[in-house]
């Protein structure tokens, strides 16, 4: 292995892992398995992944191509060399508009490639759930569909051609070729011509098997697609393929990397549609849905979609999606999502409406009203995971496709089963085309409900089969479903499947056990019977959770994190395309340490801490991870064991205690800012291990709280009481924004109340000194409680000081007090709006000319939401919200010199161009102290918070 190792870091230019914490982090994906892989390798080009076949064919060790990792069934776990390519094999590397046919190499992400044609108006049109993360590498492996295949069929209908790696470590491109051009190719005595003599003729050979066997629907994606070689076969897509030569490309679509590595996709592109219209149709019962589904496929939709009440009730009490489900209606037990394309979509919708198949249909035609009904769709299986229990709804029998005109027989027999085992499912998926994701809730921690699963998957595919149906609709065979092949087809075609793997790949060395010779589903279990875990004494209280590790294994592995361009998780990965700087790699390598599947790693390691390291405890994934996963509680509980281990260093001690540091700057200014800017700042800089280039905040003699004490009100508190929590940084730094605070509450009629209080903790959290933030905490809830008591609202300026009373005191200091106090708090932003829709803040601004971009903090975000922001701001000013994701800062985070670079890279990816875009008169808000550093040093600008441009725009 040494040996093997050294050529790979000799030959390659890209990144060769084989460490203990690097095989962790691809030993699962999205499914429920986990196998240790041989070790990672992250190729940059097609050079690199030809060397890595060859060497590891040298060292008689398998090989593994991986996307994403959003595998449902497991396809993408295995003892074998991992090799990634979302990292750097991730280009668009031709594209022909005129023929409609791109280049791209298999780590390209579906809407990066979406985002890319959209100026074209063109698409790739299977999309999947998954599009945000998932590879057109994966696609093409899993041959994905995606909601509208009723349309555009499958992956296999998209995929003109391809170049293939072979098992020898040899190059070959896939096509369509005459019947002279194969017989060309199959002379010789290269694999790729072994391999052109034999398919063709056990195409042939099995003909009568295949056109018996081969399930007549659209949704079939398990075995190998000798059907797609036969031009006999009764067609089963949407989109019939006019060049009937044979394609070798077709039989590598569903391979799941058992016949090769791809290494470039020649993809089919489609117009983008010119209109589209959806229609969400709410019923009492679920099986009312399925049994309206004929009716609405009369009228030709391009997707039907069903979502039960598993999701919409968890969407409903979601930060992510409370404020975006205005579309749902009452209660439903299941909606049907109905979207036409094309022509005349309104009066389709009309006619959908007429027909009164639910208690009521929510019509929208505007662009942003059916994003977010696909947003709640695609975020199905994440909020189905999302329960707090031991018995989630698990990937297994999830996914068989039966005639859509024997759907409602299937799943009442399907409930049958379920009902038979003593268990509850989720229902979602594509109804248009028969094919339901329907997910039993099972623990796999127990033997009895493995013995359950597999009791129910010889059941399931007993039905499925008597149904003529398939068991893998969408998500592939992998270790879920590739046992059940010989069965679903019989053994003549399972012999066949067996003589392609032997044609392309005779040593068994390309993601072996997938397809064929797939081991029993109840192996190689992320958790199963004998899984066990660390109990360790934590600070923060997990029992909101059920637990440290139960807080940890919130992560099903979707890979919701991966997601670029859009939103703020995760932030690290966005800039560095690593898995070990996702939530998911992080949650990984927790539960592996927790397990001890780690080896010698502990809980207190080295390994864990680098794994942790770039996480910027933006909590961002407490929202946007459908799971909610909290990596930033579990960073914070991770550090305070760290320190325990290891001791704290200066730089986190100094940091946690910023208070006290302010303090004796501000009674030392304006000597301390002199000092500051020259050599003694320089060299505390060096000595703490801040970035140079970093410029450290002015300290402002004049501490708000003096300002208060000695300032009389405007008016008097006619409307009642407040509480300003007045955070380190407006205390010290930028009194200003209290002043402005202070005044705007007064104008609206509001006596302010200063209370005794001490820094809020999040400094503290951020490093991991939970002890200290514990004390700070417990004394600021003694102190706010009789404010809380008497039903006073309690504000604050700054998001991350003022939500961490809200969110991590009920964990810091668990309890009654700490949640009457945390129901008092809101961020100005919310107290502000929650007038304005009591009518409160008519005609109390001035309107103003200038515009308005406002960044929003990650905290708020993700806690709170930017619309009480937006809203407010709109009574003034012209207002805008940049899509900018994170800024970068993070606290410490960007002034700490191993992590300086990557934080402007963070702020550079969207929140910097955004600004330099804009109009010089434009305003910019940012309520975070931090993002307001991060833009004076990414931008030279300079970005005000809410409260000082709305005090500016009062009405005198």
């Amino acid at each position: 292995m040494e040996s093997f190792v050294h050529d790979l870091r000799l030959r390659l230019r890209g990144e060769v892992r084989f460490g203990e914490l690097d095989r962790v982090l691809y030993s699962t994906d999205a499914s429920f398995y986990r196998i240790k892989p041989i070790g990672v390798v992250i190729p940059r080009d097609e050079e690199d992944t030809i060397a890595t076949v060859q060497l590891a064919r040298a060292a008689k060790l398998p090989v593994l191509p991986r996307g994403g990792g959003t595998s449902l069934a497991g396809q993408t776990v295995g003892e074998a060399v991992v090799l990634d390519f979302s990292k750097y094999m991730n280009r668009i590397l031709e594209l022909n508009v005129e023929e409609g046919w791109a280049w791209v190499e298999p780590g390209v992400v579906q809407d990066t490639l979406k985002q890319y044609l959209k100026p074209h108006k063109l698409c790739f049109g299977p999309e999947t759930s998954t599009s945000s993360r998932a590879t057109l590498g994966g696609m093409c492996g899993n041959n994905s569909a995606g909601a509208r295949s009723i349309i555009h069929g499958k992956t296999i209908d998209h995929i003109l051609a391809c170049r293939v790696v072979l098992a020898d470590g040899s190059m070959a491109t896939f096509g369509a070729v005459s019947a002279d051009e194969l017989r060309a190719k199959a002379a010789g005595s290269s694999l790729e011509a072994q391999i052109y003599r034999k398919i063709p003729k056990l195409v042939q050979e099995y003909r009568a098997e295949i056109l018996a066997r081969y399930p007549k629907i659209l949704r079939r994606v398990s075995g190998y697609n000798l059907d797609a070689l036969l031009p006999e076969f009764p067609e089963s897509s949407p989109l019939p393929d006019p060049d009937q030569r044979f394609n070798l490309a077709k039989l590598m679509v569903g391979s799941e990397g058992t016949l090769g590595v791809i290494t470039a996709l020649k993809v089919r592109l489609i117009p983008l549609p010119k209109a589209a219209a959806v229609g969400v149709v709410h019923f009492r019962e679920l099986n009312a849905a399925i049994d309206a589904v004929h009716s609405v496929l009369e009228l030709n939709p391009s997707a039907v979609e069903l979502v039960d009440h598993n999701i919409l009730g968890p969407a409903a009490r979601s930060q992510q999606f409370k404020d975006k489900v205005d579309f749902l209606e009452d209660d439903p037990e299941a909606v049907l999502i109905v979207e036409f394309q094309g022509e005349e979509v309104a009066s389709r919708l009309e006619q959908l409406q007429r027909r009164s198949l639910g208690y009521t249909t929510c019509g929208l035609v505007e662009q942003e009203g059916q994003a977010q009904v696909w947003n709640l769709r695609k975020a199905g299986l994440g909020m189905l995971m999302s329960i707090r229990d031991e018995r989630k709804p698990l990937a297994f029998v999830e996914d068989p496709a039966v005639p859509v005109e024997r759907l409602p027989e299937f799943v009442r027999a399907f409930q049958e089963v379920i009902a038979r085992h003593g268990t509850t499912a989720g229902y979602y998926g594509h109804a248009s085309v028969g094919c339901l994701h329907i997910r039993p809730a099972l623990n796999l921690k127990e033997q009895g409900d493995i013995d359950r699963m597999q009791a129910m998957l010889h059941e399931i595919s007993d039905l499925t089969l008597s149904f003529g149906g398939a068991m893998s609709g969408e998500h592939g065979d992998g270790l879920a479903r590739g046992w059940l092949n010989e069965k679903m087809y019989g053994p003549q075609i399972y012999d066949a499947f067996w003589q392609v793997k032997r044609a392309f790949d005779f040593d068994n060395r390309m993601n072996p056990g997938k397809i064929v010779g797939s081991p029993p589903p109840d192996q190689n279990l992320r958790y199963g019977a004998d899984y066990q875990t660390l109990q360790l004494q934590t600070t923060l209280d997990f029992s909101r959770e059920f637990g440290l590790a139960r807080a940890v294994e919130m992560c099903n592995g979707n890979g919701a994190c991966r997601k670029q361009e859009v939103g703020t998780m995760c932030p690290s990965f966005q800039a560095t395309l690593d898995e070990q700087h996702s939530t998911r790699g992080r949650a990984n390598a927790l539960r592996a340490v927790l397990s001890g599947q780690a080896g010698a790693q502990g809980f207190t390691g080295q390994a864990l801490h680098s794994a942790m390291d770039l996480c910027l405890s933006c909590k961002s994934c407490q929202t946007e991870c459908p799971s909610s996963v909290n990596m930033a509680k579990l960073k914070a509980e991770f550090l305070h064991h760290y320190h325990q281990a290891h001791g704290t260093p200066l730089r986190d001690r100094v940091v946690g205690h910023i208070a006290l540091v302010n303090q004796i700057g501000s009674a030392l200014a304006p000597v301390a800012n002199g000092l500051m800017r020259g050599p003694l700042g320089s060299l505390g800089k060096k000595l703490l291990g801040f970035a140079p280039e970093r410029s450290l905040p002015e300290f402002t003699h004049q501490r708000f709280s003096r300002w208060f004490s000695a300032h009389k009100p405007a008016v008097c508190g006619n409307r009642g009481q407040v509480v300003l929590f007045h955070d380190t940084y407006m205390e010290y730094n930028t009194p200003s924004i209290g002043q402005a605070a202070t005044k705007l509450l007064e104008h609206l009629g509001y006596e302010v109340i200063l209370p005794e209080r001490r820094c809020c903790g999040r400094p503290m959290l951020s490093k991991g000194l939970l002890h200290e933030a514990q004390t700070n905490a417990r004394y600021n809830v003694d102190r706010l409680l009789p404010y809380a008591q008497a039903g006073i609202p309690i504000l604050g300026c700054e998001p991350s000081c003022i939500l961490t009373l809200k969110d991590e005191y009920l964990d810091l200091v668990p309890g009654g007090a700490a949640k009457d106090v945390a129901a008092q708090v809101q961020t100005m932003d919310e107290f502000l709006f929650g007038l304005k829709q009591q009518g409160a803040l008519d005609q109390v601004f001035k309107p103003q000319d200038q515009p308005v971009l406002v960044h929003g903090h990650c905290h708020q975000k993700a806690l709170v939401g930017t619309r009480p922001t937006l809203e407010v701001l709109k009574l003034a000013y012209p207002t805008q919200e940049i899509n900018s994701g994170c800024c970068g800062m993070a606290g410490s985070f960007g002034y700490e010199q191993e992590h300086y670079d990557l934080s402007l890279k963070i702020g550079a990816q969207r929140l910097f161009p955004a600004i330099q875009k804009a109009q010089p008169q434009t305003l910019l808000v940012a309520n975070g102290v931090s993002c307001r550093q991060q833009i004076a040093h990414g931008t030279d600008q300079s970005a005000r918070h809410l409260v000082e441009v709305l005090a500016d725009a009062l009405k005198v």
